[in-house]
């Protein structure tokens, strides 16, 4: 009996969604669509941590190359996995925004990039210790908090998108200026178009044809520059601690280990949201799997040049909107960026599409991670007074550091660190809150009907 469930397990394993191999030709043409949406994410980090540590030219096109390299590798770990590390979904990993303030600075108060690596390092191997007692707080996330924090990933990252629209640099001349806010909007329509195609293929494929062609409409509008795509050398090999032997220092340390609480805090929530979007099991094994793939996937990147990895939430928003949740198209993807990090002139092609063409892409792919985590806090009753305090109290909080991001500028630096990400706010606010009401059970809450609302048991009662 034991061998017949454990073939049926297996079945069931084997036709999971994230386990569907599309073939080749599909799994570039979407994995190309994963890389193109997180392309300028991926090589912000290092961009704005190199320009702190004085890099320029060359220097920096290593770092971008060195995150490039390291994203793909940790993405393939992540999707692919061997035992006990990856998840095995549809996850694309990259340097992490969570650790950008604190590395910059570390490299303005004297440390330099060795000791940021050093302090990655250390910080890394703390957090693949954790990994199997931070796996255990999923009973602490039913859809009143799950709900909560998709729904913020998504409106964390609408301000990303409309930089995007915007131009990417506001010290540029063009920064908000019509044409690149009409490019966006061309690029917008294109997307509507292509989705309401009656091919599944053209729809599913609609991000990245809408990219290929606001691009063309760039060109001919002369908004894109491909000057500078034969410039440079054409293929590039990571170098082994390129940028000097890492060094240790407490403070810095200590910072870092600060990050890693927050990037943790972020995965698991990455890692629950695109599980609910599959429609697969994620468990406390799973996310043990996919936060020991994080960590050791940022315990080596330093050793390559680069940073701190984690799961990019934008790119939880394409598995949505595509309905494409196969974990070897994003394996393709992590394919891909090791491509683009030995092969620097494909970087440069890539980095020569305009911002706004992917700010019109990205305000459709954002919203739709919004909407996902809508859907799920439909399965919410808001009868229990409970559950409204839970949602309306995180997301507003979650809102805090989005709409003023100055608000934590006078509190402790830890303070800082822990809520500048309106993910991890409100990741934190629901689980405390769900502690509160629903496990300490507080009394006067919990069965209470919300106010203005009638009480359903009441009526079931009479």
């Amino acid at each position: 009996m034991s061998n017949i469930d454990t073939s049926e397990q297996a079945k069931i394993k084997a036709t999971a969604p994230e386990h569907e191999n599309l073939g080749t030709a599909k799994n570039v043409a979407y994995g190309l669509q994963h890389v193109l949406t997180m392309y300028g994410g991926i090589i912000a980090p290092p961009l704005i941590v190199g320009s702190a540590a004085g890099l320029a030219g060359p220097q920096l096109g290593m770092l971008i190359a060195a995150a490039l390299f390291v994203g793909g590798l940790a993405t393939l770990l992540q999707t692919l996995g061997v035992k006990y590390f990856g998840a095995r979904l549809p996850l694309v990993q990259g340097v992490s925004f969570a650790g950008v303030a604190t590395m910059v600075a570390i490299v303005t108060t004297g440390g330099g990039l060795p000791a940021v690596y050093g302090a990655v390092i250390v910080a890394s191997l703390a957090g693949l210790l954790l990994a199997p007692f931070f796996s255990q707080i999923i009973r602490f996330f039913p859809p009143v908090v799950t709900g909560s924090v998709i729904t913020m990933i998504g409106l964390s990252l609408t301000p990303v998108a409309i930089r995007w629209v915007m131009g990417g640099n506001p010290k540029a001349e063009s920064w908000g200026s019509t044409a690149n806010v009409g490019l966006a909007v061309i690029t917008l329509v294109i997307v509507m178009l292509f989705s309401m195609s009656k091919s599944p293929a053209v729809r599913r494929l609609a991000i990245l044809l809408s990219i290929v062609c606001g691009t063309v409409v760039a060109s001919l509008l002369g908004y894109t520059d491909f000057s500078k795509v034969a410039q440079g050398s054409w293929v590039a090999v990571p170098h082994v601690f390129a940028f000097g032997m890492p060094a240790f220092d407490v403070a810095a340390i200590i910072s870092m280990l600060i990050v890693t609480l927050v990037i943790m805090t972020e995965t698991t929530a990455d890692i629950i949201a695109v599980g609910e979007i599959v429609g697969t099991s994620v468990d406390s094994r799973r996310i043990g799997n996919g936060l020991r793939a994080d960590m050791l996937s940022s315990a080596v990147a330093p050793v390559f040049g680069s940073f701190m990895q984690s799961a990019f939430a934008q790119n939880v928003g394409l598995v949505a909107i595509t309905g494409i949740k196969s974990r070897f198209v994003v394996a393709t993807g992590g394919v891909i960026l090791v491509i683009l990090g030995l092969l620097p002139v494909m970087g440069r092609l890539v980095a020569s599409i305009p911002m706004p063409v992917l700010g019109g892409a990205g305000l459709v792919l954002f919203g739709t991670v919004a909407a996902s985590g809508i859907r799920t806090l439909g399965k919410v009753d808001y009868n229990i007074q409970s559950n409204l305090i839970i949602v309306a109290t995180s997301i507003a909080v979650g809102l805090i550091p989005i709409v003023n991001d100055e608000f934590y500028a006078q509190f402790p630096t830890w303070v800082k660190t822990l809520f500048h990400s309106g993910i991890s706010s409100t990741c934190i606010m629901a689980i405390l809150l769900n502690l509160l009401f629903n496990h300490v059970k507080l009394r006067g809450f919990g069965k209470q009907a919300a106010p203005g609302m009638v009480d359903l048991n009441k009526l079931q009662g009479s």
